[in-house]
């Protein structure tokens, strides 16, 4: 009878076993097949935005190389936290990304409580696109240079005010850190978006922004903005004959840039984040794409993961100070 028992319980055993190794077989065929299904990127921003402006060209690209459909889905608000935080929560199968910007770098010390951590909840894959920021003002005023512009900010104190699209956003962060270095008192005019920042700029009723080229652009060849300097490393191609920041005389600026990147949920298969990586980085190199990114004024991304997310740390430290020197809260 004990004899009996114990061969039942080793019956038993051995089918479990075949029955966890061919679970086990199965993922991996599954996850050696990626993608089997649809993708998910989550643009946290609204439609017709920035970054919609280089993920769903990317999406597009990425539906031809993986063969299946690459889906950009828009959760807006709050900045960019609540789409994040939807992001966070998804399944790490590696079916779904995450299209954040310089933003949530920003967000990490901006927002005093946020429900999830860029560093610990996602996976950092690669830039896909970095625009530089450029120093516009009204054509009403006389400024030829930065240097102009500067020494007569100097000497009217808090007579100058500056849009942005908001408390805490990237045109806000920008001046708050050219403040810091010059010592310059400037008045801060935030609007709900770049729409209404941009009319009321193009209207004189906002002295000057540090907006994005993808913006102003058009409107400075148009002379309906004068451009005094580009907040990047290096000149624009878009307008070459204006000066960086570092050389207008503005040293410790650095670059200073509103970039759109991907990641990958925390726990996703190296093998799935692995290829997106690779089809990524291939489409951005493609003709049709890079025509997008050079006509937006953009350098293309597509470095390693490992430098990513080595730039992904330094971005949050920068900005941490910034914020904190800048007092700048927001309470979600």
């Amino acid at each position: 009878m004990q004899r009996n028992a114990l061969h039942r319980l080793l019956t038993t055993l051995v089918i479990t076993v075949a029955g966890i190794s061919g679970l086990l077989n199965a993922i991996t065929v599954l996850a050696q097949n990626w993608p089997a299904k649809p993708v998910r990127i989550i643009n946290p921003f609204p439609a017709g935005g920035g970054t919609d402006t280089f993920a769903r060209p990317l999406a597009a690209r990425l539906t031809q190389s993986l063969g299946q459909t690459v889906i950009i889905e828009n959760i807006g608000g709050a900045g960019g936290t609540v789409g994040a935080s939807n992001a966070a929560k998804a399944a790490p199968d590696g079916y779904t990304y995450f299209m954040g910007a310089v933003h949530h770098t920003i967000a990490e010390t901006l927002y005093t409580k946020l429900p999830y951590a860029l560093e610990r909840d996602f996976i950092p894959m690669t830039l896909v696109a970095s625009v530089p920021n450029v120093v516009v003002v009204h054509p009403k005023h006389g400024f030829k240079t930065l240097k102009d512009f500067m020494d007569f900010a100097r000497s009217h104190p808090d007579q100058l005010n500056f849009g942005t699209a908001g408390n805490g956003t990237t045109h806000h962060v920008a001046v708050e850190l050219f403040k810091t270095l010059t010592g310059l008192r400037l008045v801060h005019i935030p609007y709900k978006g770049a729409g209404p920042l941009m009319q009321d700029l193009l209207a004189g009723q906002v002295d000057f922004a540090f907006d994005s080229m993808g913006t102003s652009a058009n409107q400075i060849k148009a002379g309906k903005l004068r451009a005094l300097a580009v907040t990047a490393s290096s000149r624009s191609a878009i307008i070459p004959d204006v000066p960086t920041m570092t050389e207008a005389g503005i040293t410790g600026y650095g670059s200073v840039t509103t970039w759109y990147a991907l990641w990958a949920i925390k726990g996703a298969p190296q093998n799935a984040t692995d290829r997106m990586y690779v089809e990524a980085a291939k489409a951005m190199q493609q003709a049709d794409l890079k025509q997008i990114w050079d006509s937006q004024g953009a350098v293309t991304g597509g470095q390693p993961s490992a430098e990513f997310a080595a730039y992904v740390k330094a971005e949050i430290a920068k900005w941490g100070k910034v914020v904190r020197d800048a007092g700048i809260k927001i309470d979600l």
